[in-house]
């Protein structure tokens, strides 16, 4: 068996800038512990990203704000306090969403074997009309509007485990009855969003799930969550595809954050999820990388779920 994985040097030329700590070295360490995963065993499916268009990312965003976003390609500019580009910053943006849709789209359709995007600029606080928290483009957002649009699904479920609120993937399927969202996430924290009565309004609401945890929640917790809240859910909800927005700053570690998942916990919350694929969808479930800012801890949960994906 093999698992899928998105990856291409240019994520590693994005660089908001020095001290930052969405950082080239990510992807760099992701990378190299893929590589050593590689030579003990994991096979792994290469998929070559190729850059979204306009079209496919005008289902998510404004085409305001992509022709903002195109006016500071080759640019360093800063979009908000968080957020900044540099010269090839943009590009990367466009190769992350068409990676990620690709990464979608072939698993649904089962082309492909589950896997990761190993993508960066992250996607999932970045709002229809506005960069925010690091993110340009809504990478699991585009991925989830292109696989309803190229019929790959009629219904799809997403689970944000960040560390943060995905407060960006949350506002754009709000009214979607098609689309549902979950997150866990500790709270109160930034975004600020993410409290247990977001639900979703009219005809979607049910469809947004937040799980709010206070600071210290740790494998157990995370565990127990997914299996008394959010696999029932899914099973009620029946999606044709799971995407994971897959953020490891929940991670012990990670200086971000204040969870206390360890590297054993992110294994079994992907095996749980693998399982949960299986049952509901045929087995359709791809992750698109958010956050994870402790290089150690980032590379080893990453080489973690692509092992426990490897079935």
């Amino acid at each position: 068996m093999s698992v899928t994985v998105v990856r291409d040097p240019l994520f590693e030329s994005h660089d908001p800038g020095p001290g930052h700590p969405e950082s080239p070295a990510r992807f760099h360490a992701i990378c190299a512990a893929l590589d050593a995963a590689a030579e003990d065993g994991l096979v792994i499916d290469g998929l070559t990203a190729r850059p979204a268009v306009d079209d496919e990312l005008a289902r998510v965003h404004d085409r305001e704000y992509l022709a903002r976003l195109a006016a500071v390609a080759g640019q360093h500019h800063r979009l908000d306090a968080d957020t900044a580009t540099s010269p090839r910053s943009v590009e990367a943006a466009h190769l992350a969403a068409g990676g990620t849709i690709d990464l979608a789209v072939g698993v649904a359709e089962g082309r492909l074997r589950p896997g990761i995007a190993v993508v960066r600029p992250p996607g999932h606080h970045a709002l229809a009309d506005r960069a925010m928290g690091f993110c340009l483009i809504n990478n699991v957002a585009v991925a989830a509007r292109a696989l309803i649009a190229a019929g790959g699904a009629e219904r799809v479920a997403i689970y944000d485990w960040d560390v943060h609120h995905g407060n960006g993937t949350q506002a754009i399927f709000l009214d979607d009855p098609n689309v549902l969202y979950m997150s866990t996430h500790q709270f109160p924290y930034y975004p600020g969003t993410g409290s247990a009565r977001e639900v979703g309004v009219g005809a979607a609401e049910g469809a947004t799930v937040n799980v709010p945890l206070a600071a210290g929640a740790n494998d157990e917790l995370l565990l127990e969550v997914s299996k008394e809240v959010l696999l029932p859910k899914i099973r009620s909800f029946r999606p044709d595809m799971i995407l994971i927005s897959a953020g490891f700053d929940p991670f012990i570690d990670d200086p971000l954050g204040g969870f206390e998942v360890t590297e054993h916990g992110f294994e079994e919350l992907s095996k749980r999820w693998r399982d949960a694929a299986e049952s509901v969808c045929d087995g359709r479930i791809a992750a698109v990388l958010e956050g994870g800012y402790d290089l150690p801890g980032l590379a080893a949960c990453v080489r973690g779920l692509t092992e426990a994906w490897d079935t």
